[in-house]
Formats: C-alpha cells, structure tokens, sequence
C-alpha cells in the first residue's frame, strides 16, 4: 500500500529551518516540517496544512516549491512512502514550538545530520543546490530513538523536472 507524505524546509540561505520532533514517528530526531496527506486534500493543501500545525508558519500555496519525491520502504513491511519534497523561500511571520516540533534554525555547515534521519544526507545537497530529485530508499527497519535505519538499497537522481 502506497501513503502520500510531505516535507517541508524552510531554506533562507544560508540557514535552513528544522523542527525536533517531539512525538510520534520521529520522535528526538530533526527534520523538515510535513506529514501524512489527508484524503480530501491536495499534496500541496496538505504541505501547508503541515507546515502550519507543526510550526504556526501559514504559507501562501504558491511559495511551496516542488523539488524531489523519494519513495520509502522497509525490508519486511510491505507499505511505502512515497514522500514529496517542498522547498519554501518566502514566508513571513516566526516559527512557534507546538506540540509536535520545536522549530531552530541551522547554518547549512552545522546541519545535524547525525540526529536526524539516515537518508537526508544523501539528499541534502540536491535541496540546498535548488536541484530537483527523484529516488528510492529501502530500509532494513524503521527509525526509533535509539536506533537509526540502516539502508539497504539507495538510489537518487537529479531530474529536470517532476
């Protein structure tokens, strides 16, 4: 069975807006902001849905940029991820913690790679060299706070367009 998520980073060069993921899937580790999207919603209505419930940011629509989908999977569970990848430039207003993230800003040269998932290193400089990107990840099993996936099969491109 194939689930629609969404991420979000927020990219003000030369920083990049991170949440701490405070619950749930996830838990203790950085990441962009998103989640799963609801049936009755677009990809793009849920990025701002997201976006907002985890860091009180309300982005028009048109300044998410669509910059990479990469599909998830684990060894032994047959589910996918299949992950859209939003770049957002212009906003206005502050980041708040809520309930689910504490937003912080990092320099693109202290990025926390090492508390945050086992992938993004591999796509992280794509997004900050405003490339777009398709790819594959399977997984040996998923991330808890005290243990990071290992991948088993990696695959990511650079592609024109999406």
């Amino acid at each position: 069975m194939k689930k629609i998520t969404t991420l979000c980073i927020i990219h003000n060069h030369p920083q990049i807006l991170l949440g701490m993921k405070k619950k749930g899937f996830g838990k203790g580790r950085w990441n962009g902001f998103g989640g799963k999207v609801k049936k009755e919603e677009t990809i793009e209505e849920g990025i701002k849905r997201e976006l907002f419930e985890e860091s009180k940011l309300d982005v028009p629509i048109d300044n998410f940029e669509k910059v990479g989908i990469i599909e998830f999977s684990f060894k032994e569970i047959p589910d996918i991820l299949e992950n859209h990848f939003f770049k957002v430039k212009n906003f206005s207003g502050e980041p708040y913690e809520t309930e689910e993230m504490k937003p912080r800003w990092f320099h693109i040269d202290e990025i926390p790679f090492n508390q945050m998932w086992t992938d993004d290193v591999c796509w992280m400089s794509l997004f900050l060299e405003g490339k777009k990107f398709r790819g594959k990840f399977v997984f040996d099993r998923p991330s808890s706070e005290n243990y990071s996936s290992k991948i088993i099969k990696r695959f990511i491109e650079e592609v024109d367009s999406l």
